[in-house]
């Protein structure tokens, strides 16, 4: 219950409001006291401090209400503030691997049309396809249900690389990776696949899965890239991933990994 009386009110009205109160108490150990008001005066003085006390002590209480009312609407503000961040990074991840797929697909049909039509009529079904997975997993970022898991990240990466021509091997074992890192990792696979799409010419790519105890690192390198480097400012996919991946203790390299060659590295751990 919030306490009532002077100290329930703005500060500058509570001070005049305990003088006239320490005034009327003096007052009244003056009237009451007859010949001899030094014990009514006492009294009246002891009264005063333990009004003042009082008081000091409900506007304590009340600025302790206000302030945790003010942390409350905080945590709120952060907590929203923190969702709509982590459902921007989810929609990005997904729309931007697939509209990625998407295109070189339909690039792909485009140069096939009139050299083969079989072909070209099979890259045009795998683009509908595709387009209907980034449907599906777009409600499914809306509704807050989407939990990829890396092997099917890994999966779909393999899948998309070999179809642009580029030889992917994959070394370790996802399943291996503890599940609440398995989201984090995957979303590391997706941004690095559209980079080597984006971003080089590569021939070759290589996902490296190294689980210690605990920790994981989760490796995606690829060729066809001169000059590599991290050189320029890093794109906002790359930017949001470090975010997510310190957020949990973890951290995201990425620069040249040889001649010609490109290395993205995400580390991580359980509980770090």
């Amino acid at each position: 219950m919030i306490p009532l009386g002077p100290a329930s009110g703005p500060a500058r009205p509570r001070w005049p409001a305990a003088a006239v109160m320490s005034v009327l108490a003096v007052a009244a150990g003056g009237v009451f006291g007859g010949e001899d008001a030094r014990p009514a005066m006492v009294l009246a003085v002891m009264m005063i401090i333990a009004l003042l006390f009082a008081d000091l002590a409900q506007l304590w209480i009340w600025q302790l209400v206000v302030r945790q009312e003010q942390g409350r609407r905080t945590a709120e503000a952060l907590a929203v503030a923190e969702e709509r961040l982590r459902f921007a990074a989810d929609l990005h991840d997904v729309q931007g691997h697939h509209l990625q797929a998407i295109a070189l697909k339909g690039e792909l049909a485009q140069r096939l049309i009139g050299r083969d039509d079989e072909q070209a009529r099979r890259h045009a079904g795998e683009v509908a396809e595709l387009a209907r997975t980034a449907l599906r997993e777009t409600r499914e970022v809306v509704q807050g249900y989407r939990r990829a898991s890396l092997g099917t990240e890994i999966a779909n990466a393999v899948g998309v690389l070999r179809a642009a021509g580029i030889e992917t091997t994959v070394e370790g074992d996802a399943a291996r990776v503890p599940p609440p890192l398995q989201p984090l990792f995957g979303a590391l696979v997706r941004e690095g696949t559209t980079n080597v799409l984006r971003h080089s010419r590569a021939r070759r790519c290589a996902l490296v899965i190294d689980v210690a105890g605990d920790r994981v690192c989760v490796r995606v390198r690829n060729d066809g890239v001169p000059g590599a480097g991290e050189g320029g400012e890093p794109g906002s996919g790359l930017a949001g991933l470090r975010e997510r991946f310190a957020a949990v203790g973890g951290r995201v390299e990425a620069g040249s990994a040889g001649p010609e060659a490109f290395e993205l590295v995400g580390r991580a751990g359980v509980g770090r």
